[in-house]
């Protein structure tokens, strides 16, 4: 029997979230330890498997498969691929930089904390998930969370109205993506929710037709596609620090991934069908994202309206259905995941010198916490493309998948980049360049070693993407493959 070790992914996190539970509520520096001890294991154990797997192996590695409910075909059945591995280790990466950057938690850390390792289980699951049931049932467990963390922990102003506001537009969403998935259990007549068996299921044109929208766009809600994006940003200002880390880092991408892997994967001549559909959405989030996170004054809500801009680059490059936009798509999932991660951690840290967000009231910043200011810098080089980080990686192979099929959409599309440039570059120069305000000089300080130590990884993996694309872009492709050969059978590529 092989070590067992995605589900001792999975299910750490929880486990260790109910054992917070029970420590000495006012020990609060035995409670920050235990969590930090926990998600530095975590982090450990995803880098394992992103540098166990086997670019030449198998399509999927480290499986494990348990009968769970073998009367209705459920079954516990774990597994990653070229595309799932990178994601399992920015899970990672995040759960570990965002409890680190936690440290100030003063409101019931031991319950913060034990949240959000039961998100991180989730999320953890969905990424390995290679039953449909147990994917659903792994994604449930991820978006709930969301709410109480905010609720509880969040920005006092819109908290309660961001929470509920999330929670809605995600349920109705999943449960929208469960109708879909359920007919396809039905329509299967293999009485089961494996989804490698399910992908030779041979559904009809007409069904993939019909029930391909249900599915994608169910999931597409939480990678924030247009127009049932506008939850997000909401969520992400009034979320705490890690919790926007892990939001716009993470969760997103769970949305954007469950859409391939069920939508895309299984349906492919329906994913073919509404290709222009989709294409026009993501291009509106693109630009539209692009252009309102232009006009924000608060920070967070420009980094929020950004995320929705990066985002809708995934689902473009999703929906060429073509090999060079798969391969971008699946290296913009890491990227734009650590960049927002990197983003809402350096504005957290101000914040809590500062108390405001609001740009025009912020400046000089650099003269007292450089390290931060030039993180923030990486990660706005990141954002727009540039050559030598990540986002450059990224974006290249989406622009080259979109301009073979739809070269009028691409050259729309490059406008975002230009707007890009400019709300970074404005960002920039009024947070950490110029004078400090009056209000604020004397009661700053640099940020802590802990908090430069979280950034330095953040920046550290951006920048190796960027300057060594090999670290990450094989493996990627390694996954891209499969999923290249099943469009190519129904003439989408």
């Amino acid at each position: 029997m092989t070590f067992p070790i995605l589900s001792i992914i999975v299910f750490l996190p929880i486990v260790s979230g109910a054992v917070l539970l029970f420590l000495p509520s006012e020990r609060r520096d035995l409670i920050y330890r235990f969590a930090l001890g926990v998600a530095f294991l975590t982090f450990l154990l995803s880098v394992l498997v992103y540098f166990g797997f086997d670019i030449e192996g198998a399509r999927y590695q480290f499986m494990e498969q348990y009968n769970w409910l073998p009367a209705l075909g459920i079954s516990y059945f774990v597994g990653v691929d070229g595309i799932s591995a990178p994601l399992v280790l920015l899970t990672g990466i995040v759960i570990f930089t965002g409890v680190i950057i936690s440290q100030r938690i003063d409101d019931r850390p031991r319950e913060f904390f034990a949240f959000l390792f039961i998100l991180a289980s989730g999320v953890f699951g969905v990424f390995v998930a290679l039953d449909m049931f147990a994917l659903f049932f792994f994604y449930e467990i991820a978006v709930f969370p969301m709410y109480l963390l905010i609720a509880l922990w969040g920005w006092k102003k819109t908290r309660e109205y961001a929470a509920m506001k999330l929670t809605l537009y995600l349920f109705i969403g999943s449960v929208i993506a469960l109708v879909g998935a359920l007919a396809m259990y039905f329509a299967s007549g293999l009485q089961t929710f494996n989804m490698l068996a399910l992908e030779g299921a041979g559904f009809s044109a007409s069904f993939q037709q019909l029930w391909f929208p249900f599915v994608f766009f169910g999931f597409a809600v939480l990678g924030g596609i247009f127009p049932f994006h506008n939850w997000s940003p909401d969520g992400h200002v009034a979320a705490p620090t890690a919790v926007s880390m892990f939001h716009a880092g993470v969760l997103m991408k769970l949305g954007a991934f469950a859409a391939l892997r069920v939508g895309i994967m299984l349906m492919p001549e329906g994913a073919a069908y509404h290709l222009p559909w989709i294409i026009l959405l993501s291009l509106v989030n693109v630009v539209y994202g692009a252009f309102i996170a232009m006009t924000q004054t608060d920070a967070k809500y420009m980094i929020g309206f950004s995320s929705v801009s990066h985002m809708g680059l995934v689902m473009m490059g999703f929906a060429t259905l073509t090999y060079d936009g798969f391969v971008g798509a699946g290296v913009q999932m890491v990227s734009h995941g650590v960049m927002t991660a990197l983003f809402f951690a350096v504005v957290g840290m101000f914040y809590d010198q500062t108390h405001t967000r609001e740009m025009g009231k912020l400046g000089g910043l650099m003269k007292v916490m450089p390290f931060a200011g030039v993180a923030f810098i990486i990660g706005g080089l990141v954002s727009m493309g540039m050559p030598g980080f990540s986002g450059f990686i990224a974006e290249f192979p989406i622009f080259m998948g979109v301009w073979r099929s739809y070269p009028l959409v691409a050259i729309i599309a490059v406008i975002s980049i230009v707007i890009t440039a400019a709300y970074i570059l404005r960002a920039v120069s009024r947070i950490f360049f110029g004078d400090i305000p009056a209000e604020l000089e004397g009661h700053l300080h640099d940020i802590r070693p802990s908090e430069k130590l979280a950034l330095g990884l953040l920046a550290f993996v951006l920048v190796s993407i960027g300057l060594f694309p090999g670290v990450m872009v094989p493996m990627i492709e390694s996954g891209v493959n499969h999923i290249n050969e099943i469009v190519h059978l129904i003439g989408g590529a």
